[in-house]
């Protein structure tokens, strides 16, 4: 990867920041491509002298994309949305893969989602399909990476639930024994540098990329209030009552919208072959990193007491 130019389009993300942290130890320069490029500005002392630049792009503006990654050695696109799902997962996805053809990049990575379906019940899970496909269509040796849902210290997952343990005295649960496979943010990150740094052996390849532990929907709130000290209970909303609450979803405030919730109706666990084994890679549990940034919901912050697990 040594001074490799590598152009993350959505590299200020949540899981666009990791990815430019790992290309940046590995030696890589990196092009931090989005909207608004000053939101990323704070990877910058991250990088040596040089090493990191930042450029305005919009994956439903193709012209913006033609700029942001000429002269790249690789693209990674790592934009995805819940809105305009069409436009920027399908549509925006393509658009970057031949942004990346046209300007000779040598190879591309797709981070995209466990889910991706045509058959999808949930107009996400097809979106992301789509977008899978018009990748490949224009950058035909494109990498696929597809996660299950991610943590990590910035995430809108651990924080939201663990959030709500230390207020609410009873946790309402939808979709209980919905499965998912959680992994860490640090983990994908490496997964993105170990195929950028042998492109050739992983060309036109499909990553699926899960934690080392499946837990149902309720095993993440019960987990989540042992680890900021709350023993609440936890209630399992019966399925009728959360599709109810679901059709609300348009609401300011709502739990859950229509789609997430026709997404929660599949596990999010890996498929196939577990890509986090075959890049030689051993995921971290959720259970040995999330205490770090979840103290601050405990009562007494770090000073307070953790439920035995």
């Amino acid at each position: 990867m040594k001074d490799r130019l590598v152009t993350l389009v959505g590299g200020g993300g949540f899981v666009g920041r990791y990815v430019a942290q790992a290309l940046l130890t590995a030696g890589a320069r990196v092009r931090v491509a989005q909207r608004a490029p000053q939101r990323a500005f704070f990877l910058k002392p991250l990088g040596g002298l040089g090493q990191t630049q930042f450029v305005a792009a919009d994956v439903t503006r193709p012209a913006s994309l033609a700029r942001a990654v000429a002269g790249s050695d690789a693209v990674v696109n790592l934009v995805g949305s819940f809105a305009r799902m069409q436009a920027i997962n399908a549509d925006g996805a393509g658009a970057v893969a031949q942004a990346a053809a046209d300007a000779g990049a040598a190879a591309f990575v797709h981070v995209s989602a466990i889910g991706a379906d045509d058959e999808s019940p949930s107009a996400y899970g097809r979106s992301k399909a789509a977008g899978e496909a018009a990748t490949r269509a224009a950058f035909p040796d494109a990498i696929v990476v597809r996660p299950s849902i991610v943590f990590g210290r910035e995430d809108a997952f651990t924080n939201r639930f663990a959030g709500l343990a230390a207020m609410l005295p009873v946790m309402p649960v939808l979709r209980g024994a919905a499965r998912f496979q959680p992994v860490y943010v640090k983990d994908i990150a490496r997964a993105v540098a170990a195929v950028l740094a042998d492109p050739e052996a992983h060309a036109g390849k499909t990553y699926e990329l899960g934690g080392p532990d499946v837990m149902t929907m309720r095993d993440v709130n019960e987990v989540l209030a042992r680890m900021v000290g709350r023993d609440v209970g936890i209630v399992d909303v019966p399925d009728a009552v959360g599709a109810g609450i679901a059709m609300l979803g348009f609401l300011p405030g709502a739990p859950i919208t229509a789609d997430q919730w026709k997404m929660l109706q599949r596990d999010t666990v890996v498929t196939g072959e577990d890509g986090f084994a075959v890049l030689g890679i051993v995921p971290v549990p959720l259970a040995a990193v999330a205490p770090d940034w979840l103290v601050r919901f405990r009562r007494h912050g770090r000073f307070g007491k953790r439920q035995p697990a």
